[in-house]
């Protein structure tokens, strides 16, 4: 006969879990709140560059209160890709993504948002999502495929950036206030034609400004922490507030302006600083600092050129090489922040290199959630690294791939880097003639060369081909 207590322990455990799995426990899971910002540079955050023009007061307060990693990265050195990446543990070229009236996300491919609802979250979203709609111009009825479909119980932003029209805001599945206004192409005299306060013309809705839409998201997402806090605790907060800033237009408010040393530019890195703090006062007033999860990063690499530099003395790549969109580090390299208290130590630093896919199943772990398989195909888990049992010298994670344009890929591999290109992929300026006598492929040793300065494709073939085999297997395999 089979032993009744261990049975009896067998069910008992079972409904445990199910009761977990429901969210009754949910007492013992963290709120996960996570600020993306769009087109920020490593090297303007304080806290990663003591040189920065850009005063980051409230960036720096979240670095010295939890965990700040120096070589994170965008699963794509631009904003839809990398976005992907993140909201799905998978990465972007997997997928021809084309957002345009188009939802990129499939129906049935896990988000964090769905795996954290799973768990028992109350899961909203406020800002930018930049992965399509199907229909994403459709003003009258439903927009299907966004955040809504994807895991979201709620959702207040706007399709995509601030220089993308139509701009209108979406609440759920629907257009506020249809863009049935028009609004005239803008330039900056003295910036290039996609910096500045740039922005494309098109309709625009009549209850949105521009230089209003990030201020707007701050109000929205401390509503959305101000009502949870107000609410019985009994499900955990996940909060994914992506900020549509300070990439283009660069829009300071008059309380701003002048108050760096990096432009207009600077003055809103500045602003995005402010606003962050406020949600994290937001946090701190509804008594859920203590058992909050955070994280903050941004989307990927900043539009500032050599000539910004040289004008400004602020160096927005914090010593790395390129800018968005490239394959060089500064194109994916971010700033990347936690603060998880009692549970990651304030003011500690890791150099472990992870990727913007490994969020899934780090929160899966910190959940407990089975990730089925063939989801979050490219996510590994950093907890670890987070609670302090990582071994000394152990990798989190195997090779980092993404793709840049022209066709160039990029693999990390411990401190190896290949580039299977001659060049950047992306927005850096180089002289055409120039890069036709470049070596085709890039190899560079990162912890002796985090600049990029010195290639070494011809001095370690054999380094070549292991790191091409490496990515063609990563490509191949999911």
């Amino acid at each position: 006969m089979y032993d009744s207590v261990k049975l009896g322990a067998r069910l008992g455990a079972a409904f445990l879990s199910c009761l977990m799995a429901f969210g009754v426990m949910a007492g013992e899971k963290p709120n996960v709140v996570i600020i993306l910002s769009d087109d920020m540079g490593y090297g303007d955050v304080g806290s990663y560059n003591a040189e920065s023009k850009i005063p980051t007061p409230h960036i720096d307060r979240l670095a010295g209160q939890g965990m700040r990693f120096t070589d994170a990265h965008a699963p794509g050195p631009l904003c839809h890709v990398s976005r992907y990446g993140l909201m799905t543990g998978r990465y972007p070229f997997r997928k021809k993504i084309q957002w345009k009236n188009n939802a990129v996300i499939d129906e049935g491919r896990m988000t964090i948002a769905s795996l954290l609802q799973g768990a028992g979250y109350d899961t909203a979203m406020v800002g930018k999502w930049h992965l399509g709609f199907f229909e994403d111009e459709k003003f009258e009825g439903p927009l299907r495929g966004g955040p809504a479909d994807r895991g979201f119980d709620t959702y207040f932003g706007i399709r995509a950036s601030t220089d993308i029209p139509p701009y209108f805001y979406i609440r759920g599945t629907k257009a506020v206030t249809p863009p049935s206004d028009y609004i005239e192409a803008n330039n900056t005299p003295g910036w290039t034609n996609i910096q500045g306060e740039f922005w494309r013309e098109g309709g625009i809705a009549p209850d949105l400004k521009l230089a209003e839409v990030m201020p707007r998201f701050t109000e929205e997402a401390v509503s959305v922490i101000r009502d949870h806090g107000a609410g019985d605790l009994e499900r955990p907060l996940m909060l994914y507030l992506a900020y549509p800033a300070p990439h283009t237009p660069w829009l300071p408010t008059e309380a701003f302006r002048g108050k760096s040393g990096a432009g207009i530019y600077g003055d809103f890195v500045h602003m995005v600083d402010h606003q962050i703090g406020e949600v994290v006062d937001a946090i701190e007033k509804a008594g859920m600092t203590e058992n909050t999860l955070l994280i903050f990063t941004a989307d990927n690499g900043p539009v500032w050129y050599d000539e910004d530099v040289e004008k400004f003395d602020h160096d927005s790549s914090g010593g790395l090489r390129g800018m968005k969109a490239d394959a060089w580090e500064n194109g994916h390299r971010m700033p990347f922040i936690v603060r998880w208290p009692g549970k990651v130590k304030a003011g500690s630093v890791s150099d472990a290199t992870i990727c913007f896919t490994d969020i899934f199943k780090t929160l899966a772990d910190i959940t407990d959630s089975v990730v089925p398989v063939g989801q979050a195909p490219d996510s590994e888990s950093f907890l670890a690294v987070l609670d302090g049992t990582q071994k000394e010298g152990e990798p989190v994670r195997g090779p980092i791939a993404l793709e840049a344009g022209r066709g160039h890929f990029m693999i990390r591999s411990g401190d190896w880097k290949l580039i299977t290109g001659p060049e950047s992929g992306g927005f850096s300026k180089m002289d055409k003639a120039a890069v036709r006598e470049l070596p085709h492929q890039q190899l560079y040793h990162l912890r002796d060369d985090v600049g990029e300065t010195n290639n070494l494709e011809a001095e370690f073939p054999g380094k070549v081909k292991e790191l091409e085999a490496a990515l063609a297997l990563i490509r191949n395999t999911e």
